[in-house]
């Protein structure tokens, strides 16, 4: 016996959460609160099960080491940066 007694939801049903979900042949999508759970193209109705929360890259940018952003990222903060009278942006 299952140690959780909640079923996970199936094809047709609201979704909750937004989220990555995988069906149970293993194909995952996003899918989005107050739409519904799709049926699989092979399988039909399916059940779903949240893998995980959808990533926000904003709140990603101030967390990740400085070490390991990308230069792009490092360009758009220098392009921010106050600059002083008289210096080229690209030369700070």
């Amino acid at each position: 016996m299952s140690k959780h007694k909640r079923m996970n939801p199936m094809s047709g049903e609201p979704i909750d959460v937004d989220g990555v979900y995988a069906n149970e042949w293993g194909r995952e999508e996003m899918l989005k609160m107050g739409d519904t759970f799709p049926a699989d193209p092979q399988l039909g109705s399916t059940e779903w099960e949240l893998v995980s929360f959808p990533v926000d890259n904003e709140s990603l940018r101030h967390t990740v080491d400085p070490e390991l952003r990308n230069e792009s990222d490092e360009r758009k903060n220098r392009s921010r940066m106050p600059h002083r009278p008289g210096e080229e942006r690209g030369d700070q």
